[in-house]
């Protein structure tokens, strides 16, 4: 089996290849297209501001500076150890990025609400977490079963037994001709009645 003939430049989906454009390898002497950049000077960092300067090499030469780039060149033995730490970077203050290049994303009050869906959703969790106007407790389990029942906050018993009676005539499935599809939804119910049954708000 013959091995396929090598190509003099490398594919367009090369890793790391930058369209050369006319550029020549930045090694004196390569007249090979510069498609891979490298650090401009050995031993060069980028930092938190960004990369610093590069200059284009052809693949063969990139290859061999990367074969002999020391990441620690020009560094003390300080800074050695300093970027060897496990948590190296991370004392450092970071700066704020902003939202796609521009400055902050504007508050919520000047965003248009025309159907008042993001006021409605605020105010029904606010009223569903508002306290009672008799004062009596209401715990989390408690306000999950009012709105398993479909209940405003200060219900009284006499609303609770006539909203369960309500549901149980719509749900059971020898008032509804036998359809069982609802069964889930009425032992939901049957469990949300029993517990605010005993619960404080409505002893």
């Amino acid at each position: 089996m013959s091995r396929p003939e090598r190509k003099d430049r490398p594919n367009t989906r090369f890793h790391g290849r930058v369209e050369a454009e006319g550029r020549v390898c930045a090694v004196p002497g390569c007249d090979e297209p510069g498609e891979f950049r490298a650090p401009a000077t050995p031993g060069a960092r980028h930092g938190f501001d960004g990369p610093g300067a590069y200059r284009f090499m052809c693949l063969d030469h990139v290859r061999a500076f990367n074969a002999g780039y020391n990441f620690f060149a020009g560094m003390s033995v300080d800074e050695i150890n300093d970027a060897q730490r496990p948590y190296a970077g991370w004392e450092r203050e970071t700066r704020a990025f902003a939202a796609n290049g521009a400055d902050r994303p504007p508050p919520w009050r000047d965003f248009a609400d025309p159907l008042d869906a993001i006021g409605a959703r605020f105010r029904e969790r606010m009223a569903a977490e508002q306290p009672r106007a008799d004062g009596k407790p209401l715990s989390g389990k408690d306000r999950e079963a009012l709105r398993t029942l479909g209940l405003k906050t200060d219900a009284d018993g006499r609303a609770l037994r006539q909203r369960y009676a309500a549901l149980v005539r719509q749900l059971h499935p020898d008032h509804n001709g036998g359809d069982r599809s609802s069964e889930t939804r009425l032992q939901a119910v049957v469990e949300a009645y029993q517990h605010l049954r005993g619960a404080p708000a409505f002893a």
